[in-house]
């Protein structure tokens, strides 16, 4: 079972829809397949050797020991319950968890919720239509959508990560938070970095 991490005041509450069963019986999130922590690591979310992300054990201890304390993040899924593929998610399955979110987001005070895929973002809001980026906020928290980070390039993933990180790690995340279409948003991101 994975526990999640949750703290008061974390730079970034990571919403996730449902372990994959390997990342289940490992206790870590998106453990099965790790790019996901690949990707935190390339965005600068985390400061690791790839060989430990890669290292089931050490992989584990990072979760556990420095995901709140050193990096400031935290994660929880919309439903607790195991399954290779979302489509065998019964319907409406995903309520409690969306109810215990809204509730994180509340009592919990996160810099940034950054929402992982669109069916997580879809099934928090019951509705299918969504662009990719910055959302509106939540009990006051800055949103974002990212792409889930197994499928697709990984390069949109880092910059939406470092997109969330620069948010996250300043004090007024609305300095950035404009209705940007997804393409305005890469290309601004692109332009910081660059």
């Amino acid at each position: 079972m994975i526990a999640y991490k949750i703290s008061d005041q974390a730079k970034i509450l990571f919403v996730g829809i449902n372990p994959h069963p390997g990342s289940h019986r490992r206790g870590v999130p998106f453990s099965n397949n790790k790019m996901f922590w690949y990707l935190l690591n390339r965005a600068g979310l985390l400061n690791e050797m790839e060989s430990d992300l890669k290292n089931d054990e050490s992989l584990r201890r990072i979760y556990d020991d420095k995901f709140i304390p050193k990096y400031g993040l935290n994660f929880v899924n919309l439903v607790d319950r195991p399954t290779v593929d979302v489509t065998t998610l019964a319907k409406n399955e995903e309520q409690m968890g969306v109810r215990r979110a809204i509730k994180l987001i509340r009592t919990r005070r996160p810099k940034v919720v950054c929402f992982i895929g669109k069916v997580t973002f879809n099934k928090f809001h019951g509705r299918r239509e969504c662009d990719f980026g910055w959302q509106k906020k939540i009990e006051n928290t800055a949103v974002y959508l990212m792409h889930f980070p197994i499928r697709g390039l990984a390069s949109i993933r880092v910059r939406e990560l470092r997109a969330v990180k620069r948010a996250a790690d300043i004090d007024s995340p609305a300095l950035i938070l404009d209705r940007k279409t997804p393409d305005q948003q890469i290309k601004s991101i692109m332009t910081v970095e660059t």
